[in-house]
């Protein structure tokens, strides 16, 4: 597809045409920023994305620079008080991506794989999200680099409230607002909320709203644990149709079984579609009548897992992704759908649950079997919409019922399946980067109207 230079030059013969567009494998930013030169690295591939929208639109070299690196890269190291009376030094991160839109916006991961390059993936990637889905935040992650099954409550307390205590200068409510992600719960985000409220002299009116996906007794929001699911199951509602397929007669298979995975298994058999293949960190299981997600979610929370689930029968990993399904939900971790994977995928569309779950090679081969892909930033951004609304509740002291949480995600996940579509057909693109395209127009408006300081 060319470029809107290119197409200008092509209406205009008499002057010179453009130097083609460069090769995004191999784009000038890479080195110009000091990129890891490993094709395989997240940040690399995340910012890649981009930049294939960012040519297709013709974009300033400033907006894709500015866009290509975070704001802010902060790095914490505390120390904790063990169970045993020992202390550990434990490593803590907050990466403040851009906030031409608003506040820094993301979540904090507890994971031992926690590091900078996925913490930046995942800061970008909310930029990307809050844009394409009209919230007004900038985009933001953090995280500690910690197991959180491997500590009591009591260490988890700790740690999560030195953690806190040491980003505390760098976060609030209008500022950078945090929330859960992998590994972390809404009673951390207590903590996190109490000890923010405790430090007066940063706390401000409204401290409570230094932080969303709280529970709902301590500020939280109705429907914000579901969220991340609700939207997931609402954007295939709005585009399915497109692809002939009724979500009341789809098969599904959920990767990761998590707080995304389960809710959108939940809701979306809760449509009448049928839930055959579940997998996650224990396990593979199948059973092509149905498995009943809300057993299953229940399941899970006693046993910590899919595996041994007894309504189910134990598969392989080659089983689980050659199960015929109309619908793949990847809700797990990212970079999971490499081309091994994605060789043996058999489905009609992937519905992206999680953060960047598919890579480029794995996008490739899809594309090449036919298979349409929701893209993460469309998929994924129902649980930073709920954490708007929470705030919004803070930040007014009001409290939304259920009905209208629902309502008002809903409005939002449809508008921003609308801006995808309507960039998918101007610019006859794959989807993930008319997502991508779409979520740039209200960025480079942004930096159109405010400009670039001085």
């Amino acid at each position: 597809m060319p470029t809107t230079a290119v197409r200008k030059a092509k209406e205009a013969p008499r002057k010179s045409a453009p130097k083609p567009a460069p090769s995004i494998d191999n784009h000038p930013i890479y080195s110009e920023l000091g990129f890891p030169t490993d094709p395989n690295n997240l940040y690399r591939q995340t910012v890649g994305y981009m930049l294939t929208a960012a040519e297709l639109m013709d974009l300033s070299d400033e907006i894709k620079l500015i866009l290509a690196q975070p704001k802010n890269e902060i790095m914490v190291h505390f120390p904790v008080k063990m169970d045993n009376g020992q202390f550990r030094i434990f490593k803590g991160y907050r990466v403040q991506h851009n906030n031409a839109l608003g506040p820094y916006k993301g979540g904090l991961r507890f994971h031992p794989d926690v590091h900078l390059d996925d913490v930046k993936s995942l800061a970008f990637l909310m930029t990307m999200k809050c844009s394409l889905v009209g919230v007004p935040f900038g985009g933001g992650k953090g995280g500690i680099k910690v197991n959180p099954r491997e500590h009591s409550s009591a260490e988890m307390q700790r740690i999560v409230r030195r953690f806190t205590s040491a980003i505390a200068h760098n976060i609030g409510p209008d500022y950078d607002i945090p929330a859960p992600d992998v590994g972390s719960t809404s009673q951390h985000m207590a903590w996190i909320a109490d000890t923010y409220t405790f430090l007066s002299e940063i706390g401000g009116h409204n401290p409570e709203a230094v932080i969303t996906g709280k529970p709902v007794e301590y500020g939280g929001s109705l429907g914000r644990e579901k969220a991340t699911g609700q939207g997931v199951v609402d954007t295939l509602v709005e585009m399915l149709p497109e692809l002939n397929l009724k979500i009341n007669q789809c098969k599904v298979s959920v990767l990761g079984f998590g707080n995304v995975g389960s809710w959108s298994a939940k809701i979306i058999q809760d449509l009448g579609a049928k839930v055959i293949a579940v997998a996650d960190h224990t396990g593979f299981i199948r059973n092509d009548r149905g498995i009943d997600a809300h057993d299953l979610a229940t399941y899970v929370a006693r046993s910590g897992g899919v595996a041994n689930y007894p309504k189910a029968t134990k598969v392989s990993k080659e089983e689980f992704y050659k199960t015929k399904v109309d619908i793949f939900i990847p809700a797990a971790l990212e970079q999971m759908i490499q081309e091994p994977e994605a060789k043996m995928l058999n489905c009609t569309v992937v519905a992206e649950g999680a953060n960047a779950p598919t890579t480029p090679p794995g996008e490739r081969m899809l594309q090449s079997k036919g298979i349409e892909i929701l893209p993460a930033i469309l998929c994924n951004a129902g649980g930073v919409t709920v954490s708007y609304f929470e705030w919004v509740q803070n930040k007014t002291c009001h409290s939304w019922d259920l009905t209208k949480v629902d309502a008002e995600l809903n409005k939002h996940m449809v508008q921003a399946a609308g801006r995808v579509r309507e960039a998918r057909k101007h610019y006859k693109c794959d989807m993930r980067t008319a997502a991508y395209v779409a979520s740039l127009q209200r960025l480079t408006k942004a930096y159109e109207l405010r400009g670039i300081f001085p």
